[in-house]
């Protein structure tokens, strides 16, 4: 399921902490997927943090054509490696900045929304991490989510996994879904819904 939607997006977005811990592929692993169907990888990376070689699996898939090259989204004015650089430029993708936060020194989603479109992405799948995902069902980031859809699996990731659980806002009522599907998959079971406006 999770691929077949890949495919229907023109790019898939993760943060930076996804990217260091998982060394994700980033693409539809379904057969006979053609490229032009292949979601563009989006690493959110305000400080430049991600540590990529021709090794990770994103760039040797866009090296063979089995996947597009990602676009990394940097802070204003982050220093970049020139062979990280030419690296990324070599099998297709590069980098772009967009201002951060005053505040509290993240990205903010009009702006990467914005830069994005600007690139030809009208359609973004975010697959995490927790921090991302947060930041999209609180506040201003709400607005920009048409749907969620959340597996739910029967393991236990413990202390140290992704945790989705939005902070509370003082007089705003909490985000609940609506127009909620329950699909059983195996073990699994999937959720499916839209934000409640």
């Amino acid at each position: 399921m999770t691929h077949h939607l890949r495919t229907h997006h023109s790019a898939i977005l993760i943060g930076v902490n996804t990217a260091l811990a998982d060394d994700p592929a980033l693409n539809s692993r379904l057969e006979n997927t053609p490229l032009s169907k292949q979601p563009r990888p989006i690493i959110l990376d305000p400080r430049g943090r991600w540590d990529f070689t021709q090794e990770s699996k994103v760039m040797q898939l866009a090296s063979k054509g089995e996947g597009k090259a990602p676009f990394v989204i940097l802070g204003e004015g982050t220093e970049v490696d020139e062979e990280k650089r030419k690296l990324l430029e070599r099998v297709g993708g590069k980098f772009l900045e967009v201002k951060l936060g005053a505040e509290n020194g993240r990205f903010e989603w009009v702006g990467v929304l914005r830069v994005l479109k600007g690139e030809g992405l009208d359609s973004v799948m975010v697959e995490g991490g927790g921090e991302v995902i947060n930041s999209l069902l609180v506040g201003e980031g709400n607005r920009y989510v048409d749907s969620v859809i959340v597996t739910i699996a029967p393991t236990w990731l413990g202390k140290g996994g992704v945790v989705v659980s939005p902070p509370r806002e003082e007089g705003k009522k909490q985000v609940r879904l609506k127009d909620v599907v329950w699909v059983p998959c195996g073990e699994d079971v999937v959720l499916c819904g839209r934000i409640e406006r």
